[in-house]
């Protein structure tokens, strides 16, 4: 597999992942194991890493 298409993928599966645990975090009410903090913090994280890496992507192969 091509370097760029794998880091497309990893950039998309990162950003649908974040947003998902967001969307988890504010929606469901906390279990007690996992505080709902913890899952907005790492979906953030998640979704800022997917974004530069997409970002990157982008610009690596504007011209091409």
């Amino acid at each position: 597999m091509k370097k760029s298409l794998l880091q497309l993928i990893l950039a998309t599966a990162m950003c649908i992942f974040g947003c998902a645990l967001l969307v988890a975090g504010l929606a469901l009410p906390p279990a007690g194991i996992i505080d709902s903090s913890l899952l907005v913090a790492y979906g953030e994280t998640l979704t800022f890493a997917g974004a530069l890496i997409g970002v990157d992507y982008h610009y690596r192969y504007r011209h091409k």
